[in-house]
């Protein structure tokens, strides 16, 4: 039998526990794949088989994904097994000197990493088009498009059926934009849900958080049970779950109350294609049983949110490249690009009474989101992005004309105008996810949103099975030949 990363992991791992195909076959198929599309979609990066067949020499853990090839995003799950860049230029990659907890557990599962994806700059962009790796990250399904950042390359990676599953994390949309622009599922877990020890206590505030891009609902739980849970030391814990990630996604979750909101949660209009994804999947959920009605957050300030966000960024930005100094050696701050470098330049008019102030503007929000569930919707529905995925080029880190950072994200055509959704559930710790439940008539992919109220991470596990199975999205890879965009 021969068995590609074209299946789920869940089906891959299953085929090797039944002796249908192995860990160095998956392997070489995953590699043989990457030979092939890579060089038209630039996803990957130190990539490196034989680490990869040095790990399945030396005997796989028995976990739910033994065998099964994986891909690590180019910034953080830190490890000696694979050297990080960060997607830049300034310092040379870094190999760690022991295991992030999110590597462990991932490499517990029987996981078989064997390179690392692209991403932007510090991870803080929609694309990922950083100057490190020679030009931009395509989207599978048009070329000429985006995969989204800043896990764009672990998007593009599993859209086009390198690897069935990805890693990738979520500060501001990282995950859910991707995926989104991919065509694939997405949920970032409520704040701490996830371990992020021990080289950081928090990223952003506590607005970051890792997980996983996958094509299939069943992945995206198992993977999730495999990741979630603090570790030693972690500042501080989640609200508990009653029951596994994959016990969630294998139950009905009851009649819900719906709140779509079809604009941005300011009132602004969307793109009509996305609007119109919104409101389908408001009538497949009537369908189903739920309760929907129209509702937005309007009574949450969401801009001034964003400059928080903005500000709390931009000093994670400026120690970050304060770190790569230290670790390179002769880095100098000229390589970094101009997106980064306003970044910079911003954090340095801020002083710590600004830095905590915008830290105390993100909490006040949280409380803001959550006073919206309280009595309210279980679930808030909208479009994952206010746009199809752009095209390249228009938010490129190295267009010098990006030299005020709160203007690349708050700008008249900034990033807040394509992505206004997003990081809300970042700044308010409350777990949100994207699913592939639309496309434009060109055929690319358009996700939708869903956010539940902090804690609530298998509701929105229970929904997403249940939408997958009544309106099944595709989960074979993107195909090349004859789309938008080819050999652009």
């Amino acid at each position: 039998m021969t068995t590609g990363p074209t299946e789920d992991a869940t089906a891959l791992a299953t085929a090797i526990a039944k002796g249908e195909t192995d860990a160095h076959a998956l392997l070489s198929a995953a590699i043989a794949k990457s030979g092939c599309w890579n060089p038209k979609i630039n996803a990957l990066c130190h990539q490196d088989e034989d680490q990869a067949r040095q790990l399945i020499d030396a005997g796989l853990a028995s976990g739910p994904f033994r065998g099964v090839p994986f891909l690590l995003k180019d910034i953080g799950c830190e490890t000696p097994d694979f050297p990080v860049s960060n997607g830049s230029r300034l310092a040379a990659p870094v190999r760690f000197k022991r295991h992030s907890t999110l590597y462990s557990r991932l490499r517990g599962a029987g996981l078989v990493p064997f390179a690392r994806t692209t991403t932007p700059e510090g991870g803080i962009g929609p694309v990922t088009e950083a100057a490190l790796y020679g030009g931009p990250t395509r989207n599978p399904w048009d070329l000429s498009r985006t995969p989204g950042g800043s896990s764009g390359g672990a998007a593009a990676a599993v859209a086009a059926g390198l690897v069935p599953a990805a890693q990738g994390s979520d500060g501001g949309g990282s995950l859910r934009m991707p995926a989104s622009n991919c065509g694939l599922v997405a949920l970032k877990a409520s704040r701490a849900r996830i371990p992020d020890g021990p080289y950081s206590g928090e990223g952003w505030a506590g607005m970051s958080i890792d997980g996983v891009l996958t094509r299939t609902v069943r992945d995206q739980a198992l993977f999730l049970d495999v990741l979630a849970g603090p570790d030693l030391g972690a500042p501080y814990f989640p609200p508990p779950m009653a029951d596994s990630f994959l016990s969630a996604s294998r139950r009905d979750p009851g009649k819900l109350r719906i709140g779509l909101c079809d604009t941005t949660f300011d009132g602004a209009a969307i793109s009509p294609e996305c609007r119109a994804g919104v409101l389908a999947a408001g009538q497949l959920l009537e369908g189903l049983g739920h309760s929907v009605e129209h509702s937005c957050p309007t009574h949450a300030d969401h801009r001034q949110m964003m400059r928080a966000w903005t500000h709390i960024v931009a000093c994670g930005t400026e120690a970050w490249v304060r770190s790569a100094e230290q670790l390179g050696g002769n880095a100098a701050r000229d390589q970094l690009e101009p997106v980064a470098q306003s970044a910079c330049r911003l954090a340095a008019t801020l002083s710590g009474a600004d830095y905590l102030d915008a830290v105390d503007r993100i909490h006040a929000y949280g409380r803001d989101m959550a006073t919206f569930f309280d009595g309210g919707p279980d679930i808030l529905l909208s479009a994952t992005l206010a746009e199809p995925p752009a095209r390249i080029g228009r938010f490129a880190h190295a267009r010098p004309e990006f030299e005020d950072f709160m203007d690349y994200r708050l700008g008249p055509d900034g990033v807040y105008t394509y992505s206004p959704f997003v990081a809300a559930f970042n700044a308010s710790g409350q777990p949100a996810m994207s699913l592939p439940l639309f496309q434009t008539e060109a055929g690319i992919p358009i996700g939708i949103h869903f956010a539940a109220p902090m804690g609530a991470d298998a509701v929105l596990i229970s929904l997403a099975a249940q939408l997958e199975a009544a309106a099944p999205w595709p989960t074979e890879p993107a195909t090349f030949p004859g789309r938008s965009g080819e050999g652009a």
